[in-house]
């Protein structure tokens, strides 16, 4: 049975869905987190360090929203500011500079909108991963595996494929934040959803994403269909050259 838009949009968001820590859990044992964004901090919502992925070195970029409370609102509920922004660039720079692939996992309703992420640059953080992960001569892979929301996600992104889980959205925001701006009304959020075209499905018909991975009730399988599209993925990237990879993640975005 097809779930509604905003059914997927309650799905993204649940408590149960899996997390950042699992996937780093079961998909990289051996993950070494890095720290630091080489300018002005260590924003705790971005976890990025060294991993090996079938015996190959790999970084591994997560978002993070916490478990307790205290860490969920250290970590802004998994909404970066710019040295998140930046750190990420940093150790994407970095794999690039040694050869190392490089996959990001997503779950972030945007990028942090305070007035300290402002005042710090986060328009600017956001611009520059684009920029300069977008021209990193290294294969890049992005999977959604909650929610994608706004610049913040696509900040994360701009590689050379994105996958979606089934239970994840990918949007320019969220369907409260369009209903408040279009209708005045966010409790119209559910017709929202259904307009922005923001599921998996919507978003593979329009061909903005790669494809779609399953997502059945079992975390540790969630896990192993994520290792399958990443070893699949990451075969046929490393089959092309550092120009080869450029030149087919400008054609994918141009496509747009």
């Amino acid at each position: 049975m097809t779930k509604k838009a905003m059914e997927v949009v309650q799905a993204a968001r649940d408590e149960k869905h899996i997390s950042g820590h699992e996937l780093r859990k079961v998909l990289f044992p051996d993950f070494f987190e890095l720290h630091g964004d080489g300018l002005s901090g260590d924003d705790p919502a971005i976890v990025g360090g060294l991993a090996t992925f079938h015996g190959q070195p790999v970084t591994v970029i997560t978002t993070s929203r916490g478990h307790s409370l205290n860490e969920r609102m250290e970590k802004h509920f998994g909404q970066p500011e710019p040295s998140g922004y930046r750190k990420a660039c940093r150790l994407v720079e970095n794999a690039a500079k040694f050869h190392r692939p490089v996959f990001l996992f997503v779950d972030t309703a945007g990028a942090y909108p305070g007035k300290s992420a402002e005042e710090n640059g986060q328009g600017k953080a956001i611009a520059q991963n684009l920029l300069r992960i977008g021209q990193a001569k290294t294969p890049i892979i992005t999977i959604m595996y909650g929610e994608g929301g706004s610049g913040g996600a696509l900040a994360l992104a701009c590689g050379n494929g994105v996958w979606m889980l089934e239970d994840s959205i990918y949007s320019v925001l969220s369907p409260e934040g369009f209903a408040s701006i279009l209708w005045k009304d966010a409790k119209k959020a559910a017709e929202a959803a259904e307009v922005m075209r923001l599921t998996p499905k919507d978003l593979l018909q329009q061909k903005v994403i790669e494809g779609i991975i399953d997502e059945p009730a079992d975390h540790l399988q969630v896990c192993q269909n994520i290792e399958q599209v990443l070893q699949t993925e990451l075969d046929k990237l490393q089959n092309l050259s550092a120009e080869e990879l450029l030149v087919r993640r400008y054609e994918r975005f141009r496509k747009f």
